[in-house]
């Protein structure tokens, strides 16, 4: 179609031609590494559109032996397996070789499903491996099983297979903080000041214990991992889009606790993502949008509705049928960005905010992450923590009060103050005992201690 998020792809060597031709993406690339900046492509090896596919006409693509939310899974490990992974490690090769990409991220993998001696995805790795050994060449997943041995590193620090993990469990974390839902898989995560500890500690926040929502067990041991193996984030394309209306964080959560959880996770030690205009908190939503034609639209018009039927507040069919109908193209223009807004007062400040931390991450924390490992984290009270870390040369702590009600005898934070959001009140008296406003976080560096 016209119009879509990009991950019902079915010409997977194609970029797409509404972004131009396939010298135009080399050109989009070129420029970018002209001024020092990497481009990642997300891919998606875990299904195939439903319109306009037909490469299972004549190849075996797809197999019943396993499923997954879309049907029929990609076949990794059934007859005529060798085929569909020769071209899929041929496209990865294609993106990076061809295109001199810096990198993919691969969408869902707990999804690609593969009984095979070696996975396909330790295929994939060995590939793109071997065909870059003088290229930092970085390879991302989204992965729901939180797989840390997919992360492993080399004696020398370098990754074994992946880069790093989007880490879903610190976006848990921190919206739950500031946003207070607690519906679907939230319900595991609010109120749970040991998970988020654990989550900015460690990485993950399940490392194999029972995941309620789910009804089984999640994820690996993660604190043997470097900080730079997560990907924290606040926002991304599925956690807004994935909203009945696409609202943004700053839409629904008080001002003063979005600041809060954005101040913890630019500075945390993990590798922080931004989404598309959250740096100025940009008003559009960003809404599920596509251009299927019929039967299709209808299909997936009323799916989506019926799948929050399930949610409290979509019970009623009136208002379901106020959720944005994701083949209109009205539903696909809402998300387009206003530029101009980030010089308007309020989102120039937001965008200030954003441009000052990540001016800290760079002067004070990048130069000496090389090798830091997981932290320390304390639990201090409901929605507070602390927590520390052993930098190159450095010990990094934060203070993070992630509730709305103040945090009272707390001792004073070592080390030369980077950051401080909210408020902090000396009390009274010859106690040198602080305490944390609400939404209150600390981050400061000892040089002393590493």
């Amino acid at each position: 179609g016209r119009r879509n998020w990009g991950y019902d792809g079915v010409l997977p060597f194609a970029p797409d031609a509404s972004y131009g031709r396939p010298d135009d993406l080399k050109a989009l690339v070129d420029a970018a590494h002209a001024r020092g900046l990497m481009v990642l492509l997300d891919v998606v090896y875990n299904h195939f559109g439903p319109d306009g596919n037909y490469l299972a006409a004549y190849a075996p693509i797809f197999t019943e032996r396993h499923h997954t939310p879309w049907g029929a899974a990609v076949n990794f490990d059934a007859e005529g397996a060798e085929m569909v992974r020769a071209l899929v490690i041929e496209n990865v090769l294609h993106w990076i070789d061809e295109m001199r990409l810096d990198g993919l991220r691969l969408d869902a993998v707990h999804a690609i499903l593969d009984d095979s001696a070696e996975h396909v995805l330790h295929e994939i790795a060995a590939a793109v491996h071997a065909a870059t050994p003088d290229r930092h060449v970085h390879l991302i997943l989204e992965n729901e099983e939180n797989e840390a041995h997919l992360l492993v590193r080399a004696a020398d620090g370098a990754p074994r297979l992946y880069t790093a993990q989007w880490n879903d469990d610190v976006h848990h974390v921190l919206h739950c903080a500031a946003s207070g839902e607690s519906t679907g898989y939230y319900a595991d995560y609010r109120g749970d000041a040991d998970k988020l500890g654990r989550a900015l500690a460690e990485g993950f926040a399940f490392q194999g214990e029972e995941m309620p929502y789910r009804g089984s067990t999640r994820g690996e041991p993660s604190r043997d991992l470097p900080t730079t193996a997560f990907v924290a984030f606040i926002q991304n394309h599925d956690q807004v889009g994935n909203r009945a209306f696409g609202d943004r964080i700053t839409a629904f959560a008080p001002a003063a606790a979005v600041r809060a959880v954005t101040a913890v996770y630019l500075l945390l030690p993990q590798v922080p993502m931004l989404f598309m205009g959250e740096e100025w908190a940009a008003a559009e939503p960003f809404p599920f949008f596509c251009d299927f034609q019929e039967p299709l639209a209808s299909a997936v018009r009323e799916g989506r509705r019926a799948e929050f039927a399930r949610f409290p507040e979509f019970h009623d069919p009136a208002q379901r049928d106020r959720i944005p109908d994701p083949t209109l193209p009205a539903t696909f223009e809402a998300a387009k960005l206003d530029w101009s807004a980030l010089h308007r007062d309020g989102h120039a400040r937001w965008h200030a905010l954003y441009r000052d931390l990540l001016n800290i991450r760079h002067r004070e924390i990048v130069p000496r992450l090389a090798g830091t490992g997981a932290g320390r984290y304390a639990v201090l009270g409901p929605g507070a923590v602390a927590v520390e870390w052993d930098l190159r040369g450095a010990r990094l702590r934060l203070l993070a009060n992630l509730s709305p009600e103040p945090l009272d005898r707390l001792d004073p934070i070592p080390g030369r103050t980077l950051w401080c959001e909210g408020e902090i009140r000396t009390r009274d008296g010859a106690s040198p005992a602080h305490a944390l406003g609400a939404w209150t976080v600390v981050w400061a560096i000892d040089e002393t201690q590493s």
